[in-house]
């Protein structure tokens, strides 16, 4: 993942924000709206591009296209800011692959203690009952 070029493809749009906020909100466009092509993009590998696909499928769009909103602060640049934090943290967390696992068997000795300690317990169960009369 080249991040240079990734942010060079970034798309930005300012739109006014909603909500309360008095007549600053009418006049200020202050809310960012973030845009990535994924499917069109240089900066992943093939393979990238596909666990990408893969892992945000929920996120994306029909047009395979990642859409941030951010309006937290009244600032365009603090939001465009925190878009772009979350934009890479997005990716980062879209990009990991986790570990395969190994399947793994316990030790003879481990076997050999368990079965030991069922056979304790068992005895101890077996003379806690009343003695046979025969």
């Amino acid at each position: 993942m080249n991040t240079k070029i990734l942010l060079s493809e970034l798309h930005f749009k300012a739109v006014r924000s909603s909500g309360a906020g008095g007549q600053h909100v009418n006049k200020v466009s202050s809310k960012i709206v973030l845009t990535f092509d994924v499917l069109h993009s240089n900066a992943f590998s093939e393979n990238q591009r596909e666990t990408l696909l893969k892992n945000l499928t929920a996120r994306l769009t029909k047009d395979k296209q990642l859409i941030l909103f951010c309006d937290e602060s009244r600032s365009q640049h603090k939001n465009k800011t925190i878009a772009i934090k979350r934009f890479l943290e997005i990716i980062t967390k879209g990009l990991f692959v986790p570990k395969k696992r190994k399947k793994s068997k316990p030790s003879k000795a481990s076997i050999a203690k368990r079965l030991n300690n069922k056979k304790l317990k068992a005895s101890k169960k077996e003379n806690r009952k009343k003695p046979r009369l025969e």
